[in-house]
């Protein structure tokens, strides 16, 4: 599912704060009417611009074009029909779609797998958990097969069974903290005599769209105790004008540390901001700065 950057309106020009109530309205629009595929000029319209100026001002504020937004919309409904036990033909019918050909074409696009292997992915699969301490506090640890699939850092109130099953809604979760415990000791643990870290060599299991595994790649080339702006990786994946987009991926990484989105800042040199909270991403930052330099 496509998450948006949070603007706040008040903090915005006059013109910025018009052009943002432009885009809420077509995005308002295409979210509640996704299942009718409104046209790009359908959409403009209720923006009040020209079809031009509509694609380039949405897909900057929305890090996403139009058309692939209601891709996700319509795709994220299709695999709840699906996984509620619906016929891949129903399933397209209520997403809006014309038939079971458009549906496949665009579960691969996006997916990388058919309806159908996306429908039996979940049969057999257990998500082993538990929760554990690290230097930035609790987080919930989840792995399939061995693989990390999930690394979420807890903020008070958050219940970690509902977070893994929002992120794999199709597993059978394994309360196993014993079993996982050997793994958690690695992920924060020091840098070994030759300088290379354990948690390099730990298996990830990433699931996510084309442009967020080449988003999380890239984050994983930026070592520790160094920083990358937006830019910068929008640019290492061959997107240089991508840079919202890219703000977009980093933001939906579901395994934090590990894929290290805490060491992308903006290009004024500012933090930013960060999924698990400003405080933790400059914990972060300051601890490994503290590693590098005691091993130089």
């Amino acid at each position: 599912m496509v998450t948006f950057v949070q603007v706040n309106v008040n903090q915005m020009n006059t013109s910025n704060a018009y052009t943002y109530r432009q885009i809420a309205r077509a995005i308002e629009h295409l979210t509640t009417h996704f299942r009718e595929q409104p046209s790009l000029s359908e959409l403009a319209e209720k923006a009040n611009l020209s079809e031009f100026h509509f694609q380039r001002l949405f897909t900057e504020w929305a890090g996403v074009s139009p058309k692939k937004f209601g891709q996700y919309m319509t795709l994220e409904h299709a695999k709840a029909r699906l996984r509620n036990g619906a016929p891949l033909a129903d399933a397209a019918y209520e997403a809006g779609l014309s038939g079971t050909g458009r549906l496949h074409d665009l579960f691969v696009s996006i997916e990388g797998v058919t309806p159908g292997q996306f429908r039996q992915a979940g049969l057999g699969i257990v998500l082993s958990y538990g929760v554990f301490d690290s230097p930035f506090g609790h987080y919930v640890l989840g792995t399939i097969s061995g693989k990390i699939a999930l690394l979420h850092f807890l903020s008070e109130g958050d219940e970690p069974e509902t977070i893994l099953v929002t992120a794999w809604p199709e597993v059978t979760l394994q309360h196993e903290p014993a079993l996982l415990q050997p793994l958690a000791d690695q992920i924060f643990s020091s840098p070994a005599a030759n300088g290379a870290v354990q948690k390099d060599r730990l298996p990830v299991l990433l699931r996510g769209s084309a442009f967020q595994l080449k988003v999380w790649e890239a984050l994983l080339k930026i070592p520790e105790g160094h920083l990358a702006s937006y830019d910068r990786i929008a640019e290492a994946i061959g997107q240089p004008t991508a840079s919202r987009a890219v703000g977009t991926a980093i933001g939906s990484n579901p395994v934090g540390y590990l894929i290290p989105c805490h060491r992308v800042i903006k290009k004024t040199g500012l933090f930013g901001g960060y999924r698990w909270g400003a405080e933790r991403k400059q914990a972060m930052l300051g601890w490994e700065a503290a590693r590098t330099d005691s091993h130089s």
